[in-house]
């Protein structure tokens, strides 16, 4: 019973030098904080952090390590970070000849013979939920003792490699707070990551949740209390990643809740990951009561075939899904993220097409487009062979080709996502992108994403480096070669790509390539433009009169519009 308690090391808090284990995240972003190594540390009082990025490079990171004189270095393993940990890997016993060294993590919990056997100077693979497992064994090595045996634990010795069982933390309430009253002023610009439970209600293929069964909890008093921790510490953003953040509404409605009624002072963000179709009356009444800005939420649609849905075990609830994006866009307090995968089984580009259509009817505020990923450990293995996939060996797994999409197909909607992410997801060009789609593809959204691709590639835009003020110029000459657009409407279309470039960059910066007019008049910047653009960018027919729009310098965030006939 003593091996479990994950807070009662005071032995080892003895025993522990304060340098003599150190726990490295390589991190995707420097925004990005680690929660992993941060339990991690909790859980071993006495040991240390070390954060680096995949933007480092490798012989600064070496340096970084070493500086750090690890007796014990734990590494996380991550789909983002693994290739570059690999190489890492091979240069640390040059470096610290005598560390020992444990990897875990995803990466590395499944297939781990195989990853031990390449990579002879692993000492130990944590496999599963780290907390308990790390912790037991860090007492025996700082005691001089071997860490074969240990559950969760994949050791090596003269009989070769053992690769123990995965497992998790049964009491969830045990696992400590991750982050230090110390640390947080340091850090509270950066993406702070939190979780309340661990599992998901669902099992879908494709996500590794679905390889552990239920869901737990902790308890809310201490959930409400290190909510009070972050925001005391006016931390930018947390971002909750628990599954599926409304698995139980006794859960999570009084996170919600307590959310909702802190102080206009609070700035935190709160992000969670949610399965809309299961809100309620309440939840959305508790949902338009909150300030705007406190709550984001990432929704994950993935497809809207309910084939494609079926093979990998997920439901979706159209109906309600729509109905309730409807409802929370109406609010107009939060920001909604919706998700798309592609690559799905039996999804084709025409079954795409239409995916993509449904969901961007609703206007989300970012459409992210992801590819399909084969996770080790996940069920969407099995689907393999079915589908003919084929998928790449390195990380991060993403899918080439299977039955219903060919590599050609996937390569060509790896620019149709570059494209969308420049202009619709970085809230750029909106007005004038919904212009040509109702004006030139009768409404239909993925034409007019597709035609702009084309576009894009025949021009050898996929192959180069773009600034974003050259976005709406690009417009412009799309529209010219693509649609053969006549002058009346590419004067309205500048009309309404100015009127873009000011909505979103203010008065600091002028895209080129646009008719811009820029009459100083007294304190004001004034932009003139040859139609009723208000009209024209929600969508009505514009009147022939102009359209001025006041830009006060004091204040680049403001922005005066009036019509005139």
């Amino acid at each position: 019973m003593e091996e479990k308690e994950i807070g009662g090391m005071d032995a080892l808090q003895k025993a522990l030098a304060a340098d003599d284990i150190v726990w490295l995240a390589v991190n995707a972003k420097y925004s990005h904080t680690s929660l992993a190594v941060r339990y991690l540390r909790q859980a071993v009082p006495g040991s240390r952090i070390l954060e680096l990025t995949i933007n480092d490079y490798l012989l600064p990171m070496l340096g970084r390590i070493y500086e750090a004189h690890p007796r014990v270095l734990g590494v996380a393993c991550y789909i983002w970070n693994i290739e570059l940990v690999k190489q890492l890997l091979r240069l640390l016993p040059s470096a610290l000849p005598d560390c020992k060294i444990i990897c875990g993590g995803p990466e590395v919990s499944y297939e781990t013979r195989g990853f031990m056997q390449q990579f002879s100077m692993v000492d130990y693979v944590v496999r599963g939920e780290g907390e308990e497992a790390a912790a037991a064994l860090c007492r025996r090595l700082l005691a001089g003792a071997s860490g074969a045996g240990i559950p969760g634990i994949a050791w090596r010795d003269a009989d070769g490699i053992h690769e123990g069982t995965a497992v998790v933390v049964d009491a969830f309430e045990r696992v400590p707070f991750p982050y230090t009253e110390e640390e947080l002023p340091g850090i509270r610009e950066r993406i702070l990551y939190y979780e309340t439970s661990r599992g998901c209600p669902f099992s879908c293929a494709y996500c590794l949740s679905c390889a552990t069964a239920g869901v737990r909890f902790l308890p809310m008093g201490r959930v409400l209390r290190e909510l009070d921790t972050f925001v005391r510490h006016d931390v930018r953003q947390v971002k909750f990643v628990d599954r599926t953040f409304n698995a139980k509404k006794s859960h999570f409605l009084p996170i919600l809740k307590y959310i909702a009624a802190l102080p206009a002072t609070c700035r935190t963000n709160f992000h969670f990951e949610v399965a809309i179709d299961y809100l309620d009356d309440e939840v959305l009444a508790v949902l338009e009561q909150m300030p705007c800005g406190r709550v984001q939420l990432e929704i994950g649609i993935q497809s809207t075939n309910e084939a494609t849905l079926a093979a990998v075990s997920r439901v979706n609830h159209w109906q309600e899904i729509a109905l309730h994006i409807r409802t929370i866009l109406g609010f107009r307090n939060m920001h909604l993220h919706v998700d798309l995968i592609i690559g799905l089984p039996g999804e084709g580009m025409a079954s795409f097409h239409r995916s993509f259509n449904d969901v961007f009817a609703l206007h989300p505020d970012a459409l992210q487009l992801g590819f399909l990923k084969f996770l080790k450990g996940a069920a969407m293995m099995s689907l393999v062979k079915t589908y003919h996939y084929q998928y790449m060996p390195l990380a991060p797994y993403e899918v080439l080709s299977s039955d219903a999409l060919s590599f050609g197909e996937i390569r060509w909607l790896h620019t149709f996502e570059d494209v969308f992410e420049r202009y619709y997801n970085a809230d750029r060009c909106r007005t004038a992108t919904a212009w040509l789609t109702a004006t030139f593809t009768g409404g239909d959204a993925f034409a007019f994403w597709q035609a702009l691709a084309d576009w894009w590639e025949a021009q050898g835009n996929h192959h180069q480096s773009h600034a974003p003020k050259n976005c709406y110029a690009y417009l412009l000459a799309f529209a010219r070669d693509a649609f053969d657009a006549d002058e009346a409407a590419l004067v309205r279309l500048d009309a309404l790509l100015r009127y873009d470039a000011i909505c979103k960059e203010g008065v600091r910066a002028f895209p080129p390539g646009l008719a811009w007019q820029r009459e100083r008049r007294s304190r004001d910047l004034v932009e003139v433009f040859p139609c009723d653009v208000l009209a024209l960018a929600a969508g009505k027919r514009a009147r022939l009169c102009e359209t001025v729009v006041y830009l006060t310098t004091d204040d680049a965030s403001r922005v005066y519009m009036s019509t005139r006939d």
